[in-house]
């Protein structure tokens, strides 16, 4: 059991590990715009258009390729947009030119794509998209939350130079080590995937991370579950199961999260790694 003192040892996690890539992965916005360089140059001769009607079906006619970038000026990414029309439900395809221009230039008017246009609200369309891009890729921040704790964890792994593997299913474990897992894998019907494990010469650990920078009724659930998975995992010869978690979400689920760090003697943060808790923990296997 936990011999640790839970209150400090809580005292010590974090707000944040939010890096400088956080708020906005500029590479990945301008990949995306990148992309559609040349449709959206084309398209920018719509811009101040005094006929942009006829404007764009010269554009279509010669450049059908275009229409490709039109879901991006709604900041849509998919090449198929559903709209609810008076005369009933529309799909417009946006990844070949199957439709009638006619749809197409319903489209560009009911959206305010034409008026956008024609009224010289923005200068240029590759810029503006990038705009949008950087938008979209706000969105990305959760996924970024916590792929940034994996990335953590694995730098310290790495110092202390052992033989691990990123993103395992147990059934992986079982096969690659010939170790039974049915205790901790509900009789083999679990398809679970640990963020990473490392094989010692006379052990098998199991690693859990997560960042929880704001609480809510989730952490409660997680709590519970690894603490189950501590239990469970103990039936398992030559086995650990190990957590890493931070963030100051927890200060609002700590009861469970207490109860857990009782129960499980391998649950950590970002400061044990930081006072090489790894280092210790595979040396004494």
């Amino acid at each position: 059991m936990n011999t640790r003192n839970f209150e400090e040892w809580l005292k010590t996690f974090r707000a944040s590990i939010n890096g400088y890539n956080y708020y906005t992965d500029f590479e990945k916005v301008y990949e995306n715009v990148a992309r559609l360089k040349v449709e959206l140059h084309i398209l920018n001769s719509l811009i101040n258009s005094k006929n942009i009607e006829s404007d764009f079906e010269k554009i279509l006619a010669d450049y059908p390729q275009c229409l490709k970038a039109v879901p991006i000026l709604l900041a849509v990414r998919e090449n198929e947009i559903f709209c609810q029309d008076d005369g009933g439900e529309i799909f417009y395809n946006f990844d070949n030119a199957n439709q009638s221009i006619e749809t197409y230039k319903y489209f560009m008017r009911r959206t305010g794509i034409f008026d956008l246009l024609e009224n010289h609200i923005i200068s240029n369309l590759y810029d503006y998209v990038t705009g949008v891009e950087v938008g979209l890729d706000s969105n990305g921040r959760k996924n970024r939350g916590g792929t940034q704790m994996e990335r953590l964890v694995k730098s310290f792994l790495q110092k202390a130079n052992v033989e691990f593997y990123e993103q395992m299913y147990i059934n992986e474990i079982e096969i690659n080590w010939r170790v039974d897992l049915s205790a901790i894998s509900a009789g083999g019907t679990s398809t679970k995937r640990f963020d990473f494990v490392v094989k010692t010469a006379e052990k098998i650990f199991v690693i859990e991370t997560n960042f929880y920078a704001s609480g809510g009724s989730k952490l409660n659930e997680v709590a519970r579950s690894y603490k189950m998975l501590a239990q469970e995992s103990r039936q398992i010869k030559n086995f650990q199961f190990v957590w890493i978690t931070d963030g100051e979400g927890w200060k609002t689920a700590k009861r469970n999260l207490k109860e857990t760090f009782l129960e499980l003697d391998t649950l950590y943060n970002i400061n044990d790694l930081k006072n090489g808790v790894l280092l210790k923990l595979f040396k004494e296997d």
